[in-house]
């Protein structure tokens, strides 16, 4: 069978990723660059600002906002080392109730506040976020450099936590094998694989971990 071709920005079947974030990854980002075979200009460098909604009791659901629109991903599997998340929701606001209580608070897996309304805007619903002792908003800004390494989609990104300054390099892929060839060449073996649940957690203190470097 033929391997996907993947395309960046572009999601098909799942994909496995190694990830990981810390404060200095220049060499590994110089030897992703060189290795990178050309990618389109509108992935050089791209820019955004997000919304991503912590759970002191969930490791499982990655919860995001960007521009208005919610995006929630589960831990489906790990694979020689490799992470492999699948979409599990998608939402824009303002949010129906039915929403908030059968798909998106389940995915916090928190105690669902009491709802009054048939449907919510964003304030309000950030304002329930605000009021949960489990939950926090974190604002997430991601300047991401796009590379193409052995047929993996790879990114080299300076990623602010609530201010706070990282580092972020990946490879991602539907063949696990092609990712762990461009670990060996960019040199990030031994690197501990962190996703972003975990990175934020631990920067903002609700894990009491360090990052990578």
């Amino acid at each position: 069978m033929s391997k996907e071709v993947l395309e960046i920005g572009e999601q098909t079947k799942p994909r496995f990723e190694f990830r990981s974030f810390g404060q200095n990854f220049d060499e590994i980002h110089k030897r992703m660059a060189r290795f990178s075979v050309p990618v389109p200009e509108k992935v050089w460098e791209r820019h955004s600002e997000e919304i991503y909604i912590m759970s002191r009791t969930n490791d499982i659901n990655n919860t995001k906002i960007r521009n208005g629109k919610m995006d929630i991903k589960t831990y489906v599997q790990t694979v020689s080392g490799l992470e492999q998340w699948n979409p599990l929701m998608k939402g824009e606001f303002p949010m129906k109730a039915e929403m908030l209580i059968n798909e998106v608070f389940p995915a916090f897996q928190v105690e669902i506040p009491a709802l009054s309304k048939d449907e919510y805007t964003y304030e309000e619903f950030m304002q329930m976020i605000h009021n949960h002792s489990d939950l926090q908003a974190v604002r997430v800004y991601k300047q991401r450099f796009g590379y193409m390494v052995n047929d993996t989609i790879c990114e080299y990104g300076v990623v602010l936590v609530n201010g706070a300054r990282i580092v972020t390099i990946n490879s991602e892929s539907t063949e696990v094998d092609d990712i762990l060839k461009t670990m060996k060449d960019i040199g990030a073996e031994g690197l501990e694989n962190i996703n972003y649940l975990q990175a934020i957690k631990r920067v903002i203190g609700m894990i009491d971990k360090p990052l990578a470097n």
